[in-house]
């Protein structure tokens, strides 16, 4: 089976294309890089062409309020569009949880638009929301720090591994489509401010963690349910602390 993968030179699409293809599929990692621009078109009808499942994993250069809108709308649309005309039959995108509750997010408004486009296109589709990554943990760090203190959201967060959200879109990818939505997570449930602390004595960095009820994530203001996976979700089993455990072997 042909599977395509936008974004596939990134953090997660690169492991997916690995995934697939230690399982015998024929997978094109497509991206601007390669000659594959959803932006532009360029590359899009020769790339899709004998494709069932494309799966997009692509994410803004941006996440300016407008810059962030216009890639996932662009975007979104001319993938469809080539797709429809490939005669894809399954379309994959990878979202984030709690998408749909804050839309004072401008991030996670462009991807609300996103997903929009994706269901009403006709084209059957898996819309998998997940987590936070915790490779994101020394992005959001830097995003809160001011001077030597960090200041963070009361709220919660679940976060998941990539290799995790890998596993997850390559099961998705062999399945049969869902022509909805479904939620993936970590194992363990921590106050951003616990999970960062622990982040910052690993790494031995001595900025201070500060908790500020008001402090924004991506541009909103969070509760403790905002980015924490329902009931239903698939929960996946690295731990922090044995993905900690694997950076520092890499490293």
């Amino acid at each position: 089976m042909k599977i395509v993968v936008i974004g596939g030179s990134g953090l997660i699409g690169s492991k997916v294309v690995n995934n697939l293809r230690q399982k015998g599929h024929e997978v094109l990692a497509a991206s601007p890089a390669s000659g594959v621009n959803t932006i532009t078109g360029e590359g899009l009808t020769e790339a899709l062409a004998g494709a069932e499942v494309v799966i997009d994993v692509a994410n803004s250069p941006s996440f300016e309020d407008q810059a962030v809108l216009e890639f996932f709308e662009t975007s979104g649309r001319n993938l469809l569009a080539a797709e429809i005309s490939a005669g894809v039959k399954h379309h994959i995108a990878l979202s984030v949880v709690g998408t749909e509750r804050l839309p004072d997010s401008g991030y996670l408004r462009a991807k609300v638009a996103q997903e929009k486009l994706i269901k009403e296109s006709g084209i059957s589709y898996t819309i998998v929301h997940s987590t936070q990554f915790f490779e994101f943990l020394g992005g959001i760090v830097q995003a809160a720090t001011d001077g030597d203190t960090v200041r963070l959201p009361a709220a919660f967060i679940q976060p998941i591994s990539s290799d995790d959200v890998a596993a997850a879109m390559t099961e998705v990818a062999l399945g049969t489509p869902r022509n909805g939505t479904i939620e993936i997570g970590g194992p363990q449930k921590f106050r951003f401010a616990d999970l960062v602390r622990q982040y910052l004595s690993a790494k031995q960095d001595a900025r201070q963690v500060i908790v500020d009820a008001h402090a924004r994530y991506f541009g909103t203001e969070l509760n403790d349910g905002s980015l924490v996976p329902g009931e239903k979700a698939q929960i996946f089993p690295t731990t922090f602390d044995a993905w900690l455990g694997r950076q520092a072997k890499a490293a």
